[in-house]
């Protein structure tokens, strides 16, 4: 060997010395020191360490200066000798220090390897934004924290408040980004030992992508299975490498230098802690955005971001309920949303036990019910859709958040409608009038049938009292009959006004449903949408053809029922009854008929004589003496009176 190379130690000795004197680098090149034991293995590979890894140090870390310079210095070649004669020995010099390579080595690792102090300060708070606090942790440049990393959103933290931080990088806008995880810095098996034991974080730099994960810088060589990168594509793999990551310990085999990490572990427990803080910001009236992450049958989940633009709450889902997506009625929730759709919503409730939370979107629209007695007073004549057909009625959408309800019986004037199906179908455009409305209770009345002329107005003028109508009897029941005039126009015929010699026991008896019958009109109240109708009095009677083949004046014959004063009632046969009353001629021959003496000797030669001038028909008939007016009598009456509507018959004794 030659000289040079026999003093290369002390050269390495010396320019290690020197590399210690120097303070600490700044933290922005503390990662250079951390891998200087690689760089300085690589340098001098084949003589001092064979076992050390070629891959130990990333290509990308720059090595410090002094070892730098002696590991760019080629060692001058030895000289040639022949087989036949050994060189000799090297001579030793007395002042030579007495330390090998791997002596220099210790020592320069232990004054470079993570020659910083530990990861773990204290920041003070300098000031506050609308979503970061920026501390003051002893270097030039700040760092910077979410609100979120703190309780209540950083809402009780002031300009002066310290607390401890770990730096985890630089942003880009070369802020130091810091992290209230506890990040350890080991600098030796026993610092890993103790961060392996405590389940801490610690810090890391990626070198490379190596089969099924990535290899991490942690003063020793680590490795990272990809599944625990927190990554999912091979091109996030990539675009680790060379960065500062902060991970766990999850396998530490010092005698084998098997060192195993996990980043995933540590971003969840980031996310849980930033994303506790976030929830707490949230309150019920709150106005979020938020994105559809999925449709359900009954409503959608959106994940929600801050109002405001606010950095989005990720892992926050909230329900938005079908119920509470429109005013107007929806059947399913993909009719109005779609994945991905951004949306305006507000909190209407956080559970406290399951953390659950309901969105509402018809809740930011104007609220309808509250204009609507305005906008809609009674009378007023709308259209809409049929939504929902039940066995009570119809309910009809007269604008977005607004349904009236039909009811059955205001459905048809003509009709008794069983079900609303028989006339309207859900989808149907209907034209109805407002009959009421109550928004305290939201409820609307709707008329269908209000919407045409009201047949019974239209009645009341073509059918007066008297008038004589004809129908189809729709209805029997044991009361009477039912019998349809005209479209939505029924009169009830009583069991006692269908026939008139004899009383039914059920109108069944002579009528049957559907049969056309004549009636006569005995009333009518359009109010009450009521007719009442007579059958009976249509049929002609006795006293019908009597005074159809009689005249006022005629002389008739009749039985004398009941005399009371001048008044009386005669029997004129066929069960014809006739009211009368004595003239002043024939009480005259009644009282004179009273007067006369009674003879008790008949005088039979004026009788003969009589009878044989009335058989010639020579002589008048003498007139014969009246007899006393009494009840059973059959006498001669005038007939004074003839009246067919109301079937009367007026008469003087003759």
């Amino acid at each position: 060997m030659s000289d040079e190379t026999q003093h290369a130690p002390d050269t390495i000795a010396e320019s290690a010395s020197e590399a210690t004197a120097p303070t600490a680098p700044e933290p922005e090149s503390e990662s250079h020191a951390t891998t200087a034991q690689d760089e300085v293995t690589a340098t001098a590979s084949g003589e001092a360490s064979p076992e050390a890894p070629d891959e130990s140090a990333p290509a990308a870390q720059p090595v410090p200066a002094p070892i730098a310079e002696i590991a760019s210095t080629p060692a001058p070649p030895a000289a040639p000798q022949s087989a036949s004669k050994p060189a000799p020995p090297a001579e030793t010099k007395s002042d030579e220090p007495d330390a090998s390579f791997g002596d220099v080595l210790r020592d320069y690792e232990r004054s470079h390897t993570h020659r910083a102090a530990e990861n773990r300060l204290e920041g003070t708070v300098v000031s506050l934004s609308a979503d970061s606090v920026f501390l003051d942790v002893g270097y030039k440049m700040e760092g910077i924290l979410p609100r979120s990393a703190f309780d209540n959103n950083a809402g009780e933290v002031k300009t002066g408040d310290r607390f401890p931080v770990s730096i985890t990088g630089r942003n880009e806008e070369n802020y130091y980004t810091l992290s209230r995880f506890k990040v350890a810095q080991p600098r030796d098996w026993s610092a890993l030992e103790r961060a392996f034991a405590d389940k801490s974080a610690v810090a890391g730099t990626v070198t490379a992508v190596v089969k099924g994960g990535l290899t991490v810088d942690l003063g020793v060589r680590a490795f990272m299975p990809a599944s625990r990168s927190g990554t999912r594509e091979a091109s996030e793999l990539e675009a680790l490498v060379g960065q500062q990551i902060m991970c766990r310990i999850t396998k530490l085999d010092t005698a084998d230098e098997d060192v195993v990490v996990d980043r995933r572990v540590v971003l969840e427990e980031q996310s849980r802690v930033e994303l506790e803080g976030r929830r707490a910001a949230l309150n019920v009236g709150d106005i979020v955005s938020g994105t559809v992450r999925t449709i359900m049958p009954y409503g959608a989940f959106v994940t929600i971001a801050a109002e405001g633009g606010a950095p989005q709450f990720g892992g926050i889902d909230g329900l938005l309920h079908v119920s509470d997506i429109s005013l107007a009625r929806i059947a399913k929730p993909e009719d109005v949303l779609s994945v991905g759709q951004q949306l305006r919503l507000k909190i209407l409730r956080i559970d406290p036990e399951t953390r659950k939370i309901s969105l509402g979107l018809k809740q930011l629209q104007p609220e309808p019910w509250e204009t609507a007695v305005e906008r809609f007073p009674v009378g007023t004549r709308v259209s809409g859709a049929v939504t929902r057909l039940m066995d009570f009625g119809a309910f009809v959408e007269i604008e977005p958040g607004l349904e009236g309800l039909v009811h059955i019986s205001e459905m048809s004037w003509a009709k008794k409608v069983r079900h609303p199906s028989d006339l309207v179908k859900t989808g149907d455009r209907v034209d109805a009038v407002i009959l009421s409305v109550k928004p305290d209770e939201k409820r609307i009345a709707l008329g269908l049938k209000q919407t045409l002329a009201d047949p019974w107005v239209e009645a009341q003028k073509r059918y007066p009292a008297g008038s004589q109508v004809e129908g189809t009897v729709t209805k029997i029941m044991a009361f009477g009959a039912f019998v349809q005039i005209t479209e939505g126009v029924e009169g009830l015929v009583h069991i006692s006004e269908i026939v008139p010699d004899r009383r039914l026991n059920h109108p069944s008896d002579v009528l049957r449903q559907g049969q056309r019958v004549q009636a006569l009109v005995l009333g009518l109240d359009a109010e009450k949408r009521q007719m009442k109708l007579s059958m009976k009095q249509l049929i002609p009677t006795s006293i019908d053809e009597y005074i159809a083949e009689h005249k006022p004046g005629d002389t008739v014959s009749g039985r004398v029922v009941e005399v009371s004063g001048a008044a009386l009632q005669v029997d004129l046969g066929d069960g014809i009854r006739a009211t009368g009353r004595i003239g002043k001629t024939g009480t005259e021959k009644q009282t004179a008929a009273l007067a006369a003496p009674a003879s008790g000797k008949a005088d039979l030669s004026s009788l003969t004589s009589m009878l044989q001038a009335r058989w010639k028909g020579k002589s008048p008939t003498p007139e014969a003496k009246p007899e006393p007016l009494a009840e059973g009598q059959l006498r001669t009456f005038k007939i004074l009176k003839l009246d067919a509507e109301k079937k009367s018959i007026e008469v003087e004794l003759a």
